[in-house]
């Protein structure tokens, strides 16, 4: 990926290292004037490492574009969305240190245009419009309502792709569910046996913590992330790296029955200020 250079004003190295420390600790490893954020992260070069074996799933030329990065975190994408040249960059987080980490290294990378609010994903009709690309990474499996989350996204500021990524446990094989799943095997009183099946869509709930995080809620499998995506209105262009899929809008099912999906007190658009 492209260097960026850092702005005039954090050229000196010291004052540099100090502000980053004061924002630390960080989750994004980001690279600012030669220094790095988070060099000892336990995954390494993170989320450079990951995001360089999907990068060519978006496009290169986002010039035009419009671009939500929901669960922005220090802004690794944001600033990255931006750098491809997209018109507008909005990244929301929910945690105040992150959002001023990203505003501080988009600032000193050059990219100051990029705006950052205090948002849950919750809360995503408040922008009141959509957007060309929307960013969902890492975010799905800390939520306590997941399917709600994906809906609202849907309904709200979708709108056109949708780059997801999830924690995902258990099978990676995909089974072919039936259009309508019978409640009995047929012609006798037992149960379907495609529930017991490794590979039939699931959400593993976890009821305490998981690598030491008491935050992680949800571990789909692999059919699971793809059922959710179908189930909240997006269709799966490509799956470019595991966890990771690149979604189009797609019509919600049973819209025409359910009405709206998203089963959530209606929330006006308002300004969102810089919080």
């Amino acid at each position: 990926m492209k260097t960026v250079k850092i702005a005039a004003d954090h050229k000196d190295d010291g004052d540099l290292r100090r502000r980053i420390a004061e924002l630390g600790p960080w989750f994004h490893n980001l690279h600012i004037g030669g220094i790095e954020t988070a060099p000892d992260h336990f995954l390494g070069d993170y989320p450079a490492f990951k995001f360089a074996r999907f990068a060519d799933a978006l496009p290169e030329d986002l010039t035009g574009k419009s671009v939500l990065d929901i669960g922005c975190n220090a802004g690794f994408y944001s600033i990255e969305m931006k750098r491809r040249g997209a018109a507008e960059v909005i990244g929301i987080d929910s945690d105040d240190r992150y959002l001023a980490q990203a505003r501080f290294a988009a600032g000193a990378l050059g990219y100051d245009e990029i705006s950052f609010h205090n948002l849950s994903v919750y809360d995503v009709a408040k922008l009141g419009r959509r957007f060309d690309v929307v960013i969902f990474m890492g975010v799905l499996y800390h939520l306590r309502h997941p399917l709600l989350a994906l809906d609202l996204i849907r309904e709200h500021v979708a709108g056109d792709l949708l780059l997801f990524q999830t924690m995902q446990q258990g099978s990676a094989d995909v089974l072919l569910v039936p259009e309508d799943h019978p409640f009995h095997v047929p012609g006798t009183n037992r149960p379907p046996t495609f529930f017991d099946n490794p590979a039939f869509p699931r959400m593993h709930f976890i009821e305490r913590k998981f690598a030491h995080d008491w935050t992680n809620w949800w571990a789909p499998n692999k059919a699971g992330s793809q059922a959710l995506l179908r189930a909240a209105g997006f269709t799966i262009e490509a799956e470019p790296e595991e966890e990771v899929y690149l979604c189009r809008v797609a019509p919600v099912p049973y819209a025409d029955l359910m009405g709206s999906a998203a089963v959530y007190p209606a929330q006006s658009p308002q300004e969102v200020t810089q919080a």
